[in-house]
């Protein structure tokens, strides 16, 4: 408790640990015997020391075991040498780091190939598929049996995603549980938070505030920064704040590739909590999160092996792509995932604010290290392994992108991940339908492949098919099929609107958002831009499927809520050391 509230440096706790029982302390450079099992040592808190050191044995204990090991002391022939959990940890990694990566890279693709998306599809295969789309497209637009076929199957495809999205309008938001009803301090289980960090010095100081402040037990807590080895900065910022016990700040060794799902799989086996969640550097996360995840948690199905927080754009007063980015995150957290989490369907996950039960996840062998989105193909091997995503009526504030570049850098990057996650468990189609049933099949294919399939054809189908409906109806001697599909083009063109404007001022109700309602008639014109994206999606999967396109963050100049303000700095001292965050109302 005196460690993970700061009120002792772990260093002292453990020289004064190395006296009591009689042993050397080791603080410097320590060299481990050969044979050791990862992570099976750091769980134990202790590992064989090579030949030269005193001691056959290095120590270092955590919770109870301290006061086992102080019991069992006198009656121990040789005591152990002791040292801090993070030198030992760091001796570990400084070994081993070789094997503790290719696992992080590698470790799904050996346990369960036909779920990692490795080597995914060839240059060849999206050439040929992109001759395809081109010929269904022009096809789609000659006057020709054929040609009114193709798009009345394409009309059908796309009335099925709307038909989803005007569905999770009529499904009402989650209740939010009173305080009264969350757990107490004392039935809390231990929570793990992982944060893959790659240079964040910007936003450090926020997110330790906002941490440091969560509304939970600090021994209870097992917080992990994972930082990039040459990320210099970084490790700067994190060395001059004062971060007690609860924080650890993971150095993942060198390797490739250099993602969030990479770091994520090498913090994973360091988790000692019952329950994990995973942050991004620019969250402010409301301090309740954790205790109101717990309680769901624990009164959920062992079914229920994920639940996913509501993430709030925080800055739409820099300007209007940042407004319209707010109101799509609205319609997609405050209504579309309720939706989906109530019909206990495939749910591509929202990258931060997931709460998952530990054990699943490793049973799930963690993130796909290759996969750009490994939110939502982890939400895709969720289903698919039987468990199910729940509804999580939190707040994580976060910011938008504040250039358009940046903001089509990272659609780009979502929209690669959700290609790579359809063409992975498409691979065996029959058995990915034989899985997951029937309409949950159905559902994943409208929202993964289905999403970047209708933000491909979207400019195609809505701009031509609003041509067509102002020109008018086709004259009498036109055949059933022309008439059909124009009754499609009015159905997909008032349709679309309905599926965009509707979820986008339900959300806006829902988070009480009156002031940007009137911004909503834009999201048409939004959605043009989440089409560019699509498509350069498609050239850079075929050019570089596996780069991590880096999203900056800090650049925010304005906070609705005040979560992304900069003035923190001067509190995370107080926030870290305090006995006990402050509750808070927010979310």
């Amino acid at each position: 408790m005196l460690l993970n509230e700061g009120r002792i440096a772990e260093d002292d706790f453990y020289r004064a640990l190395a006296r009591r029982l009689g042993s050397d302390f080791l603080d410097g450079p320590i060299r481990l015997g050969e044979g050791l099992r990862y992570p099976q040592v750091l769980t134990v808190g202790a590992a064989p020391l090579a030949a030269g050191h005193a001691q056959k044995i290095v120590a270092a204990p955590r919770g109870t075991a301290i006061a086992r090991l102080i019991e069992a002391a006198p009656r121990l022939e040789h005591r152990p040498a002791i040292t801090t959990p993070t030198r030992l940890r760091e001796a570990v990694f400084a070994q081993y780091g070789t094997s503790i990566v290719e696992e992080a890279a590698d470790g799904l693709t050996r346990r369960r190939p036909e779920w990692s998306c490795r080597p995914g599809p060839r240059t060849l295969d999206l050439t040929l598929a992109g001759l395809v789309f081109a010929c269904v497209l022009l096809l789609t637009r000659l006057p020709t049996l054929t040609g009114l076929i193709l798009l009345m199957l394409i009309q059908a495809g796309m009335l099925a995603m709307l038909t989803v999205r005007l569905a999770a309008a009529g499904i009402a938001g989650t209740a939010v549980e009173p305080a009264s009803d969350l757990l107490p301090d004392e039935a809390l289980p231990t929570y793990t938070v992982l944060v893959a960090l790659h240079r964040e010095a910007a936003v450090l100081h926020r997110l330790v505030y906002s941490l440091a402040r969560l509304d939970y037990p600090a021994a209870k807590l097992d917080i992990k920064f994972l930082l990039e080895v040459d990320d210099a900065e970084t490790r700067t910022v994190l060395r001059a704040v004062p971060l007690p016990a609860r924080f650890e700040v993971v150095v993942v060794p060198d390797g490739q590739p250099r993602t969030k799902p990479r770091a994520l799989n090498a913090g994973l086996p360091l988790a000692r909590g019952e329950h994990l969640v995973v942050y991004d550097a620019e969250d402010v996360i409301a301090p309740d999160q954790l205790r109101r995840a717990a309680t769901l948690f624990a009164r959920a199905p062992a079914s229920t092996a994920c639940l996913q927080g509501h993430l709030v754009i925080d800055n739409p007063g820099d300007g209007l792509l940042q407004r319209l980015f707010a109101i799509e995150y609205a319609a997609l957290f405050e209504v579309l995932g309720p939706a989906l989490a109530a019909w206990r369907v495939p749910t591509p996950l929202g990258g931060t604010s997931t709460h998952f039960r530990t054990r699943v996840l490793r049973e799930l062998h963690g993130w796909d290290a290759w996969n750009v989105t490994e939110d939502a193909d982890l939400g895709m091997r969720l289903a698919l392994a039987g468990y199910h995503v729940g509804d999580l009526p939190s707040a994580t504030y976060e910011e938008a992108p504040k250039h358009l570049k940046a903001w089509l850098r990272q659609r780009t990057r979502w929209m690669k991940g959700f290609l790579q996650t359809s063409f992975t468990h498409a691979r065996d189609p029959l058995a990915t339908w034989r899985r997951l049933g029937a309409v949950e099949s159905l559902c994943a294919l409208a929202l993964l492949p289905g999403t970047v399939a209708s933000a491909l054809f979207y400019p195609f189908m809505m701009g031509p098919g609003l041509a067509e409906l102002i020109l008018g109806a086709p004259g009498p001697e036109a055949g059933l099929l022309t008439h059909a599909t124009y009754a499609g083009a009015w159905t997909i063109f008032l349709g679309g609107l309905a599926a965009i404007l509707i979820p986008g001022f339900i959300g806006c109700h829902r988070r009480g958002w009156r002031d940007l309602m009137g911004f909503v008639p834009l999201l048409p014109f939004y959605f043009l831009l989440v089409s560019a994206a699509a498509w350069l999606a498609v050239i850079e999967l075929a050019r570089h499927p596996h780069r991590w396109n880096k999203t900056e963050h800090g650049l925010s100049r304005t906070s609705r809520s005040g979560a992304l303000g900069r003035g923190v700095m001067s509190g995370v001292t107080a926030a870290c050391s305090a006995p006990r965050p402050s509750p808070s109302a927010a979310g």
